[in-house]
């Protein structure tokens, strides 16, 4: 029982839905959505998201055709199939939008990630940085006496677990840049 003594699942009408959407199967997607490249246009597309409660886990927006002036935003949220199909086909509906695709169900899809990472420390626990540096091919793009900077490109979770085994060595500070993501192969006829 919740605090205020009602069910959890009681109504699916109800201003607070307690109903627990772990136990519903949340889902990850990557959409990609291609827009008008004028202004306000990605406030709006933000707009749908925080109105309705949805998360953005990753947001990269980027020019993708300068003549045609167009965008390319992609968004990466989870929510259960029933939000995600919500999700586009409200995305589909706001005007400068021109395409909406989700490629986590349209098919194979390539994903990457820049990850900067700011790691400070001497002695053995530098040596252990750059070692697994190396073996994650990160690169050293800035190296003082005290810190380094490596900046690692891959998946998402290649850089999660980068950053996980930087924690001990003296990682001190973290940016990343979002998912970009483009489906594989040519493009259906």
């Amino acid at each position: 029982m919740s605090p205020l003594k009602i069910k959890k699942g009681t109504s699916r009408h109800s201003a607070y839905d307690l109903r627990d959407y772990h136990e519903q199967g949340i889902e990850r997607h990557t959409l990609a959505v291609v827009v008008d490249n004028e202004a306000g246009v990605l406030a709006r597309v933000i707009g749908l998201f925080s109105g309705r409660g949805y998360n953005i886990e990753s947001l990269t927006v980027a020019e993708v055709d300068h003549e045609g002036k167009r965008s390319r935003i992609t968004i990466v949220t989870a929510g259960t199939p029933s939000v995600i199909e919500q999700i586009k086909a409200q995305l589909g509906r706001i005007v400068p939008v021109h395409e909406v695709h989700d490629l986590t169900v349209e098919g194979p899809s390539v994903e990457r990630e820049l990850g900067l990472f700011k790691v400070a420390g001497s002695g053995d626990k530098r040596v252990e940085a750059l070692r697994l540096a190396d073996i994650f091919r990160a690169n050293v793009v800035d190296s003082t006496l005290e810190s380094f900077v490596f900046e690692i490109t891959g998946t998402p979770e290649k850089i999660d677990a980068f950053a996980d085994l930087m924690r001990p060595l003296g990682l001190e500070e973290v940016a990343r840049t979002g998912v970009a993501a483009l489906s594989r192969g040519a493009e259906p006829a």
